[in-house]
């Protein structure tokens, strides 16, 4: 919207099929791998093309499948780099959305970078800091580039590292947290987030207000100035960030509750799942599975249960999580879902290629008694 053409490189995971494909969902250029991760593939609407691996992996662009030469983020980021140079070139106003798989497991990297931490770390830990290095070099290469083209002063450009908390790296820093991912903690939850505009933010601040990835879509509605119906307005639960990176002070930011729950529960399992997983925040508390209450002022670490020392701040969380878990029941629409027989990325690279489902993946497209799906933090 507001004119601008969009991009997305790398990772989607937000359906298979065609009418979830990011095409059917605002994007213009799409350039992606399928599934959670390259090479990964499960039962029903997730699942990458046939044999597929980080090195030289056949990647969709608009449509069509492309055999790549190179490593998976270098791909990701040179293909970012051509369009948002096409786009400019044409002064046309960009959102570029790179989402690239690493740190995401199958763990692996190039090897060169995987020599740099040999004999130093554990060997996952190894190709894990291999994986995200390549990560680094790149967003080094796209923020020079920016400069390069005189465009990087009037670029926003937002940085969110994290695979919903960290994993194979947790054991070497993990910044005093507890938990990992798929965990309800501050492990599994709280994720890096920068935001760098030159011509209209001061840098080097450090912002401690609690905000969430839901902020975001309000905050990039209000920098590019688009324009939203009312339907989309009565979805937002965000709130822009704008006067928070424009150094005004957290004074008149109201506190709020934030909710997180892993999910993945059983299929069937709704009810069971209700407090398993679950964690409520406001701006100093965190009740984690309904039954511990952490103080993450006085304690980031989660180490200290106080739930007992602070019966009414309980008591509000527990209801606002209450109507918040009643107020999702009508959304959660895929629990008796019934995905597709033969994931749409496998059947769209075999309509393309030739060939069809090896014993191997008839296995694995067998039904799952578990409900896939990924931690979801909605707003109360």
């Amino acid at each position: 919207g507001a004119g601008y053409v969009t991009g997305i490189f790398g990772k989607w995971h937000l359906g298979d099929e065609p009418a979830y494909q990011p095409d059917k969902r605002g994007f213009d250029e799409v350039y992606i791998h399928g599934g959670g991760g390259i090479g990964q593939t499960y039962p029903g609407s997730c699942g990458d093309a046939p044999g597929n691996s980080y090195t030289n992996p056949a990647l969709l662009h608009n449509g069509t499948f492309e055999l790549t030469t190179g490593y998976c983020t270098d791909l990701f980021f040179a293909q970012a780099i051509r369009w948002m140079d096409s786009a400019r070139k044409e002064k046309k106003p960009f959102f570029a959305y790179i989402t690239p798989n690493v740190a995401h497991t199958p763990l692996d990297c190039p090897e060169e970078n995987y020599k740099h931490y040999t004999g130093k770390l554990p060997q996952n830990a190894a190709r894990f800091y291999g994986m995200i290095e390549t990560l680094d070099v790149n967003f080094g290469r796209l923020v020079r580039q920016l400069a390069s083209w005189n465009i990087e002063r009037n670029t926003v450009v937002l940085f969110l590292g994290s695979d919903n908390g960290g994993t194979a790296g947790v054991k070497i820093f993990n910044d005093g947290m507890r938990g990992t991912k798929g965990t309800p903690y501050r492990g599994g939850t709280r994720v890096p987030c920068f935001i760098r505009w030159p011509d209209r933010f001061a840098g080097g601040r450090d912002i401690p207000t609690l905000t969430a990835h839901i902020d975001l879509f309000p905050t990039l509605v209000e920098i590019s100035g688009a324009d939203l119906n009312r339907a989309i307005r009565r979805q937002l639960e965000g709130r822009s960030l704008l006067p928070l990176l424009e150094g005004s002070t957290a004074s008149g930011w109201d506190d709020r509750f934030l909710i997180t729950h892993v999910g993945r529960w059983p299929r069937g399992k709704t009810a069971e799942a209700r407090f398993s997983g679950c964690a409520i925040r406001n701006s100093r508390f965190a009740l984690v599975n309904n039954s511990q209450l952490f103080d993450i002022f006085n304690d980031p670490g989660e180490s200290r249960n106080v739930i007992t020392n602070h019966p009414g701040t309980v008591c509000d969380m527990r209801a606002a999580y209450e109507k918040w878990w009643m107020d999702i029941q009508p959304f959660l629409v895929n629990e008796n879902a019934v995905g597709p027989a033969i994931n749409p990325f496998k059947a769209l690279f075999w309509k393309q290629f030739g060939g069809g489902p090896t014993a191997e993946d008839l296995e694995v497209m067998k039904p799952s008694k578990t409900r896939q799906g990924t931690a979801t933090t909605p707003v109360f």
